[in-house]
């Protein structure tokens, strides 16, 4: 480059790299809002020996008075953004002139040089200038801490730490919960507070509750305009959730007389004073339903969930259940039949015959006259089966009071249109006996009484799924799994690492974010647990599953290979052949994953052209080796974990890393209130078991099957409080940035060949929606189009803010 720019007040150091117009506003005079215009700033040419150096051209920026800098009252929305960069490199210049005009301000704000102050351009460790190198030492030190002491708000400190943090034994024995992480119940790391522990029980870590503030480093912490969306949110939600403690009187007694009742959650709302919250109750809410009893007379009214905004009563038909096994909420369960029956994989002694129920009779009549075998040949058998997963926690899951469960499996037949169908659904429950008949196969109806019996089954099928999504594919897979890289990035990388810029958008919020889920969400009595079947057994089936989790197989294509979605093919464009054609999460998800590793393949190979240098980077293997082996640390002896040798690797690393916290987080997520908020379309929990004729229960069935299937279901303030906190959880927030968005991209890498790469990468993003929505429009794509079918557009890269049902954003934000 011909020249540079030169800053030398310290404004490098007090500011962030982005900064802007609203950003440099002061309040002046009573705190009145004053704006900074960009055209008046002054420079003059220098020809002093620069000590921090940006871009092409030698000046310096001279600190003026307020009115030379265009100070005054008037309202600044119009401000252009103004980009800052502090990109700082450092020239011969001897040591004590280098302490005094550098270091000094460095010692001054030494917690601020790793994030606030980004040095741009990117070194390797090994091309680090010399005058840089001590320097980034320190940082590294200073962010890895000494792992004593409770952290303070204030601090910039990673650490880990087990999940020793979910249960409080102080307020009793029923709030206790297992401790995850360590050889006894394995599981993922978590970011370190420090914490005093529990009085009962010094294993625990004290709790902080809500709303105190629970620690995470200050760099990770919620933006302004984040926190102020998420609070706004979480407040709504904390609206729903007094509710059962102030009407004891409803809170389990209540269940909904009919459909109508249930859609005028979303046509009329709730009215507070219908549920029996008397003017004494209502004083002691917060301030904000003052304002609601007084502008809507208290009432708490829902939007319309996308799955009935078309079609109401979509929710019943078998195509619709199973279609949302390809493109709904949780479309990573199922998988292909290579055998027939299923067999189980738990212990006989333990848990009765590994066989199957399921026979070819079941079934056979379903194929369109194909043999079972014939059938398993074509591929045209699929099945989700969470027999496995529920079965070792039935029997005290269905002790737990309103909870009833049993551990299913569902098949479906590939039908020649490209859709499935689902054509048995298995339910099992614990053997009471050595003879005792604990499994029962439920086929497609053929009468009345055979049809409520099968959307019973059906709606048992969606309450074992949304507790697999929520705890094993969203929590597991995503939130928790990353997490330790995440830690590791920041311990082990330097700000000034490519690979730490590379990360840096995918990293955004996850910290924060995980650690409100373990003081409000995943925690002993928390919404999980109250909301979702396994009830207080929530974690112990997540840690259950991470015994099966494999971070090589965790990518897309891996993933899909691994369930026998898809076969490796290298005529086709992913270099898979879908065994579904017709699969959206799968077909939307590979354009993602592709233009993700192209990518990534183009920035690693661009720092990297040594193939080698991978092997040798000193940061790049520390923060491998400490994500494995501290922060997975139980299963870090695994041999399936991958090399880090050269580039090859790296890419499949780090392209794993960024599709789990953006795309297939996306998915997973910001579809819950737009397929969840109708109850009966996903029951999170169920209430009764489905009587035989033998059971005193079966007369009243008969009687009324409508009331009994809706008591079945959560009641009426179990739906509600659900509802809230999934539409918090579906909210794209203002400040989102999505896949193939970043805020200046010159600004983020400093290297205009990477800034080329990025803008490629971007274009490719448009390409795709444009793609999805091309999809979507296509009426031979019947599982994304066709009368009151929902488009999947969960894979779309762009979002508006709110709850849209669309939109991939960089990193795990909510």
């Amino acid at each position: 480059m011909a020249g540079t720019k030169e800053i030398l007040c310290s404004s490098i150091i007090e500011k962030s790299p982005y900064i802007s117009s609203t950003k440099l506003t002061q309040k002046l005079n009573n705190n009145k809002r004053c704006s900074v215009s960009g055209k008046n700033f002054r420079g003059r040419r220098l020809s002093v020996t620069p000590v921090a150096a940006i871009s092409e051209d030698y000046y310096l920026i001279k600190k003026s008075k307020p009115s030379d800098l265009g100070f005054n009252n008037r309202d600044d929305s119009g401000d252009a953004k103004i980009k800052v960069r502090a990109v700082i490199t450092v020239r011969n210049k001897i040591k004590e002139d280098l302490k005094e005009a550098l270091v000094k301000h460095f010692d001054n704000f030494s917690d601020m040089i790793g994030r606030n102050v980004v040095l741009q351009i990117p070194y390797l460790p090994h091309e680090t200038p010399a005058g840089l190198r001590a320097l980034r030492e320190k940082e590294l030190k200073e962010l890895r801490g000494n792992g004593k002491g409770e952290r303070k708000m204030s601090d910039r400190i990673y650490d880990y730490d087990i999940y020793n943090d979910l249960g409080n034994p102080d307020k009793g024995g029923e709030f206790a919960r297992p401790i995850l992480g360590g050889e006894k119940i394995p599981y993922p790391r978590r970011c370190r507070t420090g914490r005093p522990p529990m009085e009962t029980d010094i294993k625990y870590e004290s709790r902080v509750e809500k709303p105190l503030p629970i620690y995470v480093p200050r760099d990770e912490q919620f933006e302004e305009s984040k926190a102020g969306t998420f609070s706004f949110c979480r407040l709504k939600a904390v609206l729903h959730n007094l509710l059962p403690s102030l009407t004891t009187n409803i809170s389990s007694k209540h269940d909904f007389t009919g459909f109508k009742h249930l859609d005028s959650l979303f046509s009329e709302g709730l009215l507070l004073n219908n549920l029996g919250l008397h003017d004494e109750l209502v004083k002691k809410l917060p301030q904000v339903v003052h304002k609601i009893q007084a502008t809507s007379q208290g009432l708490i009214k829902f939007d319309t969930p996308s799955i009935v905004s078309k079609d109401k009563l979509a929710w019943m038909r078998d195509d619709e259940f199973a279609r949302q096994f390809l493109a709904g909420v949780n479309p990573a369960s199922i998988r292909r039949m290579q055998s027939f029956p299923p067999v189980s994989n738990l212990d006989p002694e333990t848990y009765g015959p590994v066989e199957s129920a399921l026979t070819e009779e079941h079934i056979v009549g379903y194929l369109d006259g194909m043999s079972v075998q014939e059938a398993l040949d074509g591929n045209r058998l699929f099945i989700v089966d969470y027999h496995d997963t529920y079965l070792p926690f039935l029997e005290r899951l269905n002790a737990l009071d309103g909870r009833k469960a049993y551990a299913t499996r569902t098949v479906f037949f590939l039908t020649s249109l490209g859709t499935l169908k689902p054509i048995a659904i298995e339910l099992s429950s614990p053997p009471s006996g050595p003879n005792s008949k604990s499994k029962r196969v439920v086929s497609p109806p053929e009468d009345a009484t055979s049809n409520w019996i099968w959307q019973l089954a059906k709606a048992h099928v969606c309450s074992n799924d949304a507790g697999v999504h929520q705890l094993v594919h969203h929590w597991l897979r995503t939130h928790a799994s990353l997490e330790p890289f995440i830690i590791s990035a920041h311990r082990q990388l330097s700000c000034m690492h490519p690979i730490y810029k590379l990360l840096e958008p995918h990293m955004r919020y996850t910290l924060h974010i995980n650690a409100l889920a373990r003081q409000s969400l995943i925690n002993g009595d928390g919404v999980i647990e109250s909301s979702f079947s396994p009830g207080r057994y929530s974690m112990e089936m997540s840690a259950a599953a991470y015994q099966n989790w494999r971070f090589d197989l965790e990518g897309l294509p891996f993933e899909l290979v691994r369930r026998g979605i898809a076969v490796p093919d290298s005529t086709q464009p992913h270099g898979l052949r879908l065994l579904i054609k017709d699969y959206p999460y799968a077909a939307d998800g590979l354009l993602i994953w592709d233009a993700i590793e192209n990518w990534v393949r183009d920035y690693v190979c661009h720092y990297y052209k040594d193939p080698s240098l991978v092997a040798d980077d000193r940061e790049l293997q520390a923060w491998y080796y400490e994500a494995v082996n501290v922060g997975h640390a139980d299963v870090s002896d695994a041999s399936w974990w991958p090399e880090l040798n050269n580039t090859d690797d790296l890419v499949r690393i780090i392209t794993t890393l960024v599709w789990l916290g953006s795309a297939q987080h996306a998915a997973l997520n910001f579809g819950q209130y737009p397929y969840g908020g109708y109850i009966p379309n996903r029951p999170v929990l169920m209430r009764r078991l489905i009587p035989d004729e033998n059971d005193p229960e079966y007369a009243s069935f008969i009687s009324d099957p409508q009331r009994f299937y809706l008591s079945a279901l959560p009641s009426v303030l179990q739906t509600s409080k659900f509802i809230a906190v999934i539409d918090t959880l579906s909210t794209h927030s203002p400040d989102e940035e999505y896949l193939g968005e970043r805020a200046q991209p010159s600004t983020w890498t400093g290297d205009p060949v990477i800034v080329e790469k990025f803008f490629e990468f971007s274009s490719e993003m448009r390409r795709i929606e444009k793609e999805i929505d091309r999809r979507n429009a296509d009426p031979s794509l019947r599982n994304r189009c066709g009368a009151g079918v929902i488009p999947y557009e969960l894979m779309a890269p762009s979002s508006e803010p709110g709850v849209t049902c669309r939109g991939v954003p960089n990193s795990i934000t909510i």
